[in-house]
């Protein structure tokens, strides 16, 4: 790959890896879904105002099936995705979401075998082989078994609804045609509807009770984390092979399992560790054979 290729997937690998510590540092003083809802609101609006000054305001034109293409997939990708993430981290280690969150591969050929692309036997043992590390993962760890469990229920709920939007992008549904012009659509309604989740959900937001660390990491998760490494992410898509794109599902965890244990003191249990593995490697495994 090219030089710019190897700084955009860094990007991709650290940032994205980093985003579940700035999570939870984020929620410290904002509630979680407001939280996510400031978050893609304001990096939505950004890219949508960048996109309108560098090529002119008639490149945000879509038709209307687009505009609610654009707005499903971002309920799905950045609600149902990223917002139960968020909520998750109330209950267990951002590392331990981070992992589990690497199951979204896994997912990913479930809804494709649905969209009747049906996998391959080598696939399906990867799949076989990543869920049985989720079951790994699902044990309770430190803290209340209940509110672990209820943890990493929300975690599998965002990567199901992640690769869901992933896949009915592909398959069933028309977004816009230009890659960023989607991006920030489907983040403007991805902020949306986490506000009306917010609000749903009964949080309460008073600015002047927001600590200066939680400032700083809702910048940090607009700036590096929607904007930097989702713009980087989709310019990969176009210019480098999908099967190393791919491979930030092996670095995200990993990054974010050291951070968290660095920053937050979170502690890194055995069983952490072997279903993390088992993680991976079917998510390598399925990878692997798609490449082929």
């Amino acid at each position: 790959m090219t030089t710019a290729a190897w700084v955009a997937l860094g990007a991709v690998y650290f940032v994205w890896g980093s985003t579940y510590l700035a999570i939870r540092y984020a929620i410290e003083s904002i509630p979680p879904l407001s939280s996510a809802a400031l978050r893609f609101s304001l990096a939505g609006l950004l890219l949508c105002a960048f996109l309108a000054i560098r090529r002119g305001p008639s490149a945000l034109r879509v038709t209307r099936g687009q505009l609610a293409s654009a707005a499903l997939i971002g309920t799905l990708l950045l609600l149902g995705g990223n917002g139960f993430v968020v909520l998750s981290e109330q209950y267990i280690p951002s590392g331990t979401s981070a992992l589990l969150v690497a199951s979204v591969p896994l997912w990913i050929v479930v809804w494709r075998a649905v969209a009747k692309d049906r996998p391959t036997a080598p696939m399906l043992v990867g799949v076989l082989i990543g869920f049985a590390g989720l079951v790994v993962l699902m044990r309770p760890g430190g803290g209340g078994a209940h509110n672990y469990v209820l943890g990493v229920v929300l975690v599998l709920i965002a990567s199901i609804s992640w690769a869901f939007g992933s896949v009915a992008s592909k398959v069933w549904l028309t977004p816009p045609k230009d890659p960023f012009v989607a991006s920030a659509y489907q983040m403007v309604f991805g902020g949306i509807g986490c506000g009306i989740a917010a609000a749903l959900h009964g949080e309460h937001f008073h600015p002047g009770a927001i600590t200066a660390t939680s400032v700083w990491a809702t910048v940090y998760l607009v700036g590096a984390g929607s904007l930097v490494a989702f713009s980087s992410y989709v310019w990969l898509l176009k210019n480098a092979p999908i099967s190393t794109v791919a491979t930030y599902a092996y670095v995200n965890p990993v990054v974010a399992v050291a951070l968290g244990a660095l920053f937050l003191s979170e502690t890194i249990t055995a069983a952490v560790v072997v279903g993390g593995l088992i993680v991976v490697l079917g998510v390598a495994v399925v990878i692997a054979t798609e490449r082929r």
